[in-house]
């Protein structure tokens, strides 16, 4: 597998992945709702760490896209 095979594989994946988050979120929302605080500061369940592993796989997907078309974000 190249290089730029295994970047849309990736690129592939984490879309894949930071769907199905937003699908968990949205239905989490509709089933408890959410508080600010929930959102910024809860330390349990689905919404423990959801902010910082959405940012990271966001991140990461700009970062292969740059590196698929051969850019820089900087």
């Amino acid at each position: 597998m190249s290089d730029k095979d295994a970047l849309m594989k990736e690129k592939s994946e984490l879309i894949g992945k930071l769907l199905e988050m937003q699908k968990d979120f949205i239905e989490y929302e509709h089933q408890n709702g959410i508080t600010g605080k929930d959102y910024w500061a809860s330390k349990d369940g689905l919404l423990a760490d959801y902010r910082e592993k959405y940012n990271d796989m966001s991140q990461r997907l700009v970062d292969v896209s740059h590196e698929l078309i051969g850019s820089s974000r900087n």
